[in-house]
């Protein structure tokens, strides 16, 4: 992945995103060629020197019973939009903008390991499920959190025997936030209004944290060099 030096993500909001992102495109080559699936992935930051990334996948799914060759890839995603030139202050001091996206990313390599333990797939499992539940809750008016212990048990069991549970041990990180930060301080304003209005607020407040240290030193007087693109 090209990552110019002001895009680079910094290791807190590379785990920041591993943290609380949905889901991911696991990759993997194989005797057969490409392959892939979106899944849903929980991030275990102590698991072996770089963590890992725990998930599972139906067991009719291909993926898990066809031996990945090297490295296999999980694309993470964080919150990515449209940029629209019109949103820039420089549109109206000279007019030479174009559309971009903007995007927060994450490709995490390493060995793809396969759990068919009932065990550690329902650990995994419950992972997941707390994870998004929790995060669900953040939004006001939810329903009371769901819980793997609310199903029958019986019913929790015949699921489990119908998913087989994968491990991704990082073995690198490759991570990239294009937030607005090759654009003059004056254009982010804008772009944060412009997002938030279109309902995106996710967006917006990564454009604004991504600029904080631009714009605050803007305020004070001083004047932050302008990135390339």
């Amino acid at each position: 992945m090209y990552i110019p030096a002001h895009f680079a993500a910094d290791a807190a909001a590379v785990q920041e995103l591993l943290a609380r992102h949905g889901a991911a495109d696991l990759i993997t080559l194989t005797e057969d060629g490409l392959l892939a699936s979106m899944l849903p992935f929980a991030y275990e930051p102590s698991a072996g020197e770089h963590g890992a990334l725990l998930g599972h996948v139906a067991r009719n799914n291909d993926q898990w019973r066809k031996p990945a060759q090297g490295e296999s890839l999980a694309i993470v995603r964080g919150p990515d939009a449209y940029v629209s030139p019109s949103w820039y202050a420089a549109k109206a001091e000279h007019g030479r903008v174009v559309p971009t996206w903007n995007y927060v990313t994450a490709h995490v390599y390493g060995r793809l390991v396969v759990h068919d333990e009932s065990v550690w797939v329902e650990d995994v499992v419950r992972r997941l499920t707390a994870k998004h539940e929790a995060a669900r809750l953040e939004d006001p008016g939810q329903a009371p959190a769901w819980s793997v212990d609310d199903a029958p048990r019986a019913f929790i069991e015949g699921q489990l025997r119908a998913i087989v549970g994968l491990e991704l041990q990082i073995t690198r990180i490759e991570a990239k936030a294009k937030l607005s930060q090759n654009r003059p301080v004056t254009d982010i304003p804008g772009v944060v209004a412009g997002l938030a209005a279109r309902g995106d607020d996710r967006s917006a407040q990564a454009v604004e944290h991504a600029n904080d240290g631009r714009t605050e030193a803007r305020r004070e007087g001083r004047h932050p060099a302008r990135s390339g693109n």
